[in-house]
């Protein structure tokens, strides 16, 4: 099982999470690529220090959307979202390699993340700028998702994941951060429920109904208050249930 978190999301001189002690806790890193958040030298820093831990780097690519977070909806063209995910890889990328490494997979971020759920054309805009870029890099998304169908017939390896901090709904959709208890903040409960989810046992959904959540990485966020401790504690259950922990993209 790979542990994966949102990392390098602060921006000059703001700063957003504990990147260096998530850093060593989890397997792969989602870098955030300066359009939803993060900058040359948060890039710069964050993949040297991955590659230092050995931590797989993904490109976070989002939305232009700094003031938003990415957490808006854009009703952006398909041909300049193609574009924009294309400079986005092409950024990080060349950071992870002056640090020693590449960018090993893609995750979109946010809205753009769960807009391409459902979004046909946005959807079809990433997988082509991901197919421009590089054909190899694997991708990273929910499953049932319109992206990582669209991907998988691109030919691109795709990966499901599993979210440790977020409620789902009875279809396994993640539930909108606009609900109340939309997302966990008890790490016990946290722990426990992505235990469940890497040894392939259901959860409770957010209707209190049996849900079986499958995925080769979880999700740990790095913006949600006690993140660390949050991802220690995950990574502490899981292997104390006999789960290996490595990236899933070498």
């Amino acid at each position: 099982m790979d542990l994966n978190a949102d990392l390098g999301e602060g921006f000059g001189s703001w700063s957003m999470g504990d990147d260096a002690a998530l850093l060593d806790v989890v397997t792969s890193a989602n870098v955030a690529c300066g359009f939803h958040a993060g900058d040359p030298s948060i890039m710069r820093r964050v993949t040297g220090r991955a590659v230092e831990r050995g931590v797989a780097i993904g490109a976070h690519v989002g939305y232009d959307d700094k003031p938003g977070f990415g957490r808006r909806f854009i009703d952006i063209e398909p041909a300049v979202l193609r574009d924009q995910v294309v400079y986005q890889l092409g950024a990080l990328d060349a950071f992870a390699r002056i640090a020693g490494d590449r960018v090993r997979y893609v995750k979109p971020h946010g809205a753009l993340y769960n807009t391409i759920g459902s979004h046909e054309e946005q959807a079809a805009a990433v997988v082509g700028a991901i197919v421009d870029y590089d054909r190899s890099l694997p991708v990273l998304g929910l499953p049932g998702s319109a992206w990582l169908r669209l991907a998988a017939a691109a030919g691109l390896t795709v990966v499901h994941e599993a979210f440790a901090d977020r409620a789902y709904t009875p279809d396994g959709a993640l539930v909108s951060r606009r609900l109340e208890g939309s997302v966990l903040h008890d790490a016990g409960e946290i722990a426990t429920r992505s235990t469940a989810m890497a040894v392939g046992e259901p959860i409770q959904d957010f209707e209190g109904g049996s849900l079986k959540v499958e995925a080769a990485s979880i999700c740990v966020h790095g913006d949600t208050p006690g993140a660390v401790e949050i991802a220690r504690r995950v990574r502490q259950s899981l292997e104390g249930a006999g789960v290996t922990l490595s990236p899933f993209a070498s």
